[in-house]
C-alpha cells in the first residue's frame, strides 16, 4: 500500500501512535524542508511524516520552507498528501472543536515562495486551481471519518493569512465578505505546490478558536491550547483511518 504523506501544523508536531522505523533527511533544488522526514507505521499503516514548523515548532508560517516540503514528499514517493492545519472558526458551522475538509482557498498571503515555476523555464506553466483539493483524497476523508463515527465538515473556504499574528476584527470582517469559512496561515502555497507536483493534496482543518470579533474577548492561547488538546484525539483517528483504507 503506498504511504499516506501527513504534514502536522499546530498540535500535530509528535504523532501518537506513530511508530518510527527511521528519519531521512531529504536535499531539494529549494533548500532543506522543515525537518528530516519521519517514516513510521500509524496504527500499523506506512505513512510518512513531516513537522510543518520543525522539529521543535520554531519556525513561523511566512518562514516554512513550503517547496522544499512539497518536494521532499514526492521525491521519496509520497502521491497522497493531508495537511493538518489548525484554523480560526469565521462562519457558525466552523465553531472551534469542529474538524473540516475545505473544499476551497483564498490566498491573502504575500512574499511567500509560491510555485516551482518561476526560473530557467522553457515555456511558461499554468496549473489548473478551479478545486484547489484533491476531490479523492477529499472523500477518503469523509469517508474514513464516517467508519470511525467521528464528525468532520464537508466543504468550506480556507482563508490563508500571513501570520504570524493574528488577524484583526476587520480583517476577519472583509475574509467573511469574500466567502471564507475558516482561517489559517499555512493554506497556501502548500495546496498550490502539491498541484504543481501532481500531489493529490487535501487539508483537515481543526477549528481552535472564534476568529478575530467572533466571540467576547481577545483570543487567547489557552483556549486555542485547549480545543487543540480536545481536537488532536480525533484528527489522529481520522488519519489513522485514511491512512489504512
Amino acid at each position: 500500500m503506498q504511504a499516506l504523506g501527513i504534514i502536522g501544523g499546530s498540535g500535530l508536531t509528535r504523532l501518537q501512535a506513530l511508530t518510527v522505523e527511521r528519519h531521512e533527511v531529504i536535499s531539494t533544488p529549494y533548500g532543506e524542508p522543515s525537518a528530516p522526514l519521519t517514516f513510521g507505521r500509524f496504527d500499523g499503516t506506512r505513512v510518512v511524516f513531516l513537522p510543518r514548523h520543525g522539529s521543535t515548532h520554531s519556525i513561523p508560517p511566512h518562514r516554512v520552507n513550503y517547496r522544499a516540503n512539497l518536494w521532499a514528499m514526492r521525491e521519496v514517493g509520497i502521491e497522497r498528501v493531508i495537511g493538518m492545519a489548525a484554523v480560526g472558526g469565521i462562519t457558525p458551522p466552523m465553531a472551534p472543536g469542529v474538524l473540516a475538509v475545505p473544499d476551497q482557498v483564498i490566498d491573502y498571503t504575500w512574499g511567500r515562495d509560491h510555485t516551482l515555476f518561476d526560473a530557467d523555464l522553457d515555456s511558461v506553466t499554468h496549473i489548473d486551481f478551479t478545486d484547489p483539493y484533491c476531490e479523492d483524497l477529499r472523500a477518503q476523508i469523509l469517508a474514513a471519518a464516517r467508519g470511525v463515527d467521528i464528525a468532520v465538515h464537508d466543504g468550506g473556504t480556507y482563508g490563508a493569512t500571513q501570520g504570524p499574528r493574528l488577524e484583526s476584527r476587520a480583517e476577519i470582517a472583509r475574509m467573511e465578505r469574500d466567502g471564507c469559512d475558516v482561517v489559517g496561515m499555512t493554506g497556501m502555497p502548500e495546496a498550490a505546490l502539491a498541484r504543481e507536483l501532481g500531489i493529490c493534496y487535501a487539508c483537515l482543518a481543526l477549528s481552535v478558536n472564534w476568529a478575530a470579533g467572533k466571540s467576547d474577548g481577545p483570543i487567547t492561547m489557552g483556549e486555542i491550547d485547549r480545543h487543540l488538546d480536545q481536537g488532536m484525539g480525533r484528527a489522529r483517528t481520522v488519519l489513522a483511518a485514511v491512512a489504512g483504507a
